[in-house]
């Protein structure tokens, strides 16, 4: 038993590897001036290649397609080829080795796009199958470790050639394939799945803090250990792997399994804790609660005109008194109008587009974690703008550092709401508060002080969203339709990446032809670089005003579910 635990920790770190190693969509930036420059392209161009990538997680779904057909390590390797080609034709372009029209190069982004979900297909099912029992713990750990993709790819790019850009892609092309190769033994070895006991259960929560402890130190690693020289950066980077293998130690930790139980788990506890709120044990008491409350009072009536059901008096009890003020208001009615009953009730998808609920959500999210995508996306051009060229991959480091941390930070609410219960919508409000003040930071002052506050906010802001948005997607629609609603509410991304990347592009493009701009000389058609704050200042301005619609749209979110949270825990104490 002790070996097969240990087989099963090993394909966790496995998980993490492939995590941390194939979030190649976030430093597009660090080569994107270059990939512009060589194809003679214009911002506008360009952005719809960086939306070429990020449409490629729209087709999330077809890596759960192949999964019925094939086994899983065929899928990863599957992924790993698809980044190969895509990336490593990208990089023979910007080398001059091969010349291919536009449109090409554009289905290269999308395929090299589309491995970054099949990777995360198969980390996910590498989670939920071995460990059932704490899941949303292994899925939280994991998919966390995706944000420091591109500190560790800019650690590997200084440690090969701290001059050259384009040496990003040939990174994004191998590593995904070489940490494959790594990864393949644990998954093909993998235990079965044997039901745990409660001390197990909780034994496994322990490893899972420590797992936890280690991911910040490495994180903080990433983000404040640094240099430009060539020797100093490959000792760095060393280091940087050293922290990704010091969790294989985890099979020691499980042989001192009684000495952890006798001095450790007697004096702490982490009873509740869990990435997701909502689980089928206590899913299904409060389906079972609910079920006794509608037999003794009545939810709804219908009217005589025959438009459906309308809330009667008696639901005051239901679902509390938060809808009830203010019914005359747009906002109360807003607020109170169709609210969710319960946490975890299934919605198919014909019913998840009709809920008001869903489109806050969705805008919320577009609004939020979407545009803080596309401005990393654009970091390249924006440090180019202002004078800050050198600081380009810093600022990479500093925003995928923060997001890192971010997604840490998205699991904090469970482990802490035995002692202070916040609805998880809430507590996406709040994440969403650093982005508009950190773009009219970044607006009203270009200086390099500016530019890193406002990069390390929006990192921070947009990676507890992308954490957090599966277990509010579970929460709010049902677990056992999350992989068809989350997947219709990433829709958001590739739309947000077309539409605020063509408007930045435009406005961009637009300065560039007034005269703010000087030509470049690796450019050999009629692409410009527009110099300046002009260059953003608008977009910036108009990337703040609709992060503060998108705060709004949670904050009603938050309203109107916050009941439906409060009972759902109120149930759970019960139980």
């Amino acid at each position: 038993m002790t070996g097969y635990e240990s087989r099963k920790w090993m394909i966790l770190v496995a998980t993490i590897w492939i995590q941390a190693f194939t979030g190649t969509n976030f430093d597009f930036s660090a080569y994107s001036s270059e990939l512009k420059a060589v194809l003679g392209i214009s911002q506008v161009q360009l952005n719809y290649l960086a939306t070429a990538s990020d449409l490629g997680k729209a087709l999330g779904w077809s890596s759960g397609l192949a999964l019925m057909y094939m086994p899983l390590w065929s899928v990863m390797f599957v992924a790993a080829f698809m980044g190969l080609f895509g990336y490593g034709i990208q990089w023979l372009i910007i080398l001059d080795f091969v010349s291919l029209p536009y449109f090409v190069v554009f289905f290269l982004c999308l395929l090299a796009g589309s491995s970054i979900t099949w990777f995360n297909t198969v980390c996910f099912v590498l989670c939920i199958k071995n460990f059932p029992s704490n899941r949303p713990l292994a899925l939280a750990l994991t998919v966390s470790f995706n944000g420091v993709s591109a500190a560790l790819y800019n650690l590997a790019a200084i440690s090969l050639n701290p001059s050259s850009t384009h040496i990003y892609l040939l990174l994004n092309a191998f590593i995904p394939l070489l940490t494959s190769i790594v990864s393949l033994i644990p998954i093909l070895r993998q235990p079965p799945v044997d039901p745990l006991l409660s001390d197990s259960i909780k034994h496994e929560q322990l490893i899972f803090v420590l797992l936890n402890f280690l991911a910040i130190i490495t994180g903080f690693y990433l983000l404040f250990v640094h240099s430009n020289d060539l020797s100093t950066a490959r000792v760095i980077f060393g280091g940087a792997i050293l922290l990704l293998v010091l969790p294989l130690g985890i099979p020691g930790i499980i042989y001192a399994r009684d000495w952890f139980q006798r001095k450790v788990i007697s004096s702490f506890t982490l009873q509740g804790s869990g990435f997701l709120l909502v689980d089928d044990d206590d899913l299904e008491f409060h389906r079972e609660f609910l079920s006794r409350e509608n037999s003794q009072i009545s939810v709804t009536s219908y009217g005589v005109n025959g438009d459906g059901p309308t809330l009667t008096l008696s639901l005051t009890r239901f679902i509390g008194s938060s809808g009830d003020g203010d019914e005359g208001s747009c906002c109360g009615k807003m607020i109170g109008e169709d609210q969710l009953f319960m946490l975890g009730e299934e919605h198919k998808a014909e019913m998840l587009v009709k809920r008001l609920d869903f489109w806050l959500y969705y805008f919320a999210y577009f609004c939020g974690g979407t545009i803080g995508l596309v401005y990393s996306n654009n970091l390249g051009q924006i440090a180019q703008s202002l004078g800050h060229t050198s600081m380009t991959s810093t600022l990479i480091t500093l925003y995928s550092s923060f997001s890192f941390f971010g997604r840490l930070l998205s699991a904090a609410p469970d482990f802490i709401r035995l002692k202070f219960y916040f609805a998880r919508t809430g507590w996406l409000a709040i994440a969403l508060v650093p982005t508009p003040i950190a773009f009219f930071l970044v607006a009203a002052s270009g200086n390099e002080a500016a530019l890193q506050a406002g990069t390390a906010l929006i990192g921070l802001s947009s990676g507890f969203i992308f954490a957090a948005a599966v277990s509010i997607t579970s929460e709010l629609f049902g677990p056992n339709s999350v992989g068809v609603n989350h997947n219709i509410l990433i829709t958001n991304i590739p739309i947000g990446s077309l539409v605020y990347g063509f408007l930045a592009a435009l406005i961009y493009d637009n300065n560039a032809a007034a005269g703010f701009a000087t030509f470049s000389i690796q450019m050999v058609n009629d692409s410009v670089v527009c110099m300046g704050r002009k260059c953003y200042f608008s977009t910036f301005i108009w990337w703040g005003c609709l992060a503060i619609l998108g705060l709004v749209s949670s904050v009603l979110l938050f309203l109107r579910t916050r009941p439906a949270y409060e009972r759902f825990e109120q149930n759970r104490r019960i139980s």
